[in-house]
């Protein structure tokens, strides 16, 4: 028997590292360098979620899931 694929039934898996958020969170404010597995990136940190950071990039805003960073450091 074939088990249908019904996409309301996808469930998304995310693992949340408290360390990473809580040294993420004391950066908001901060203009910042983030390594992702994407190239790099340098804004400013305007909010931190448990799974993505929302960044000031020049004139727009970008939303960096925690996953795909690398390192980070202020500058």
């Amino acid at each position: 028997m074939l088990a249908m694929y019904n996409p309301m039934h996808v469930q998304s898996v995310s693992l949340v590292d408290p360390y990473v958020v809580e040294a993420l969170r004391r950066l908001m404010g901060r203009c910042v360098v983030f390594e992702t597995t994407r190239g790099r990136l340098e804004g400013t940190i305007l909010d931190v979620k448990p799974d993505h950071v929302l960044v000031q990039l020049h004139s727009h805003q970008a939303c960096v899931r925690i996953a795909e960073i690398v390192w980070t450091m202020p500058i």
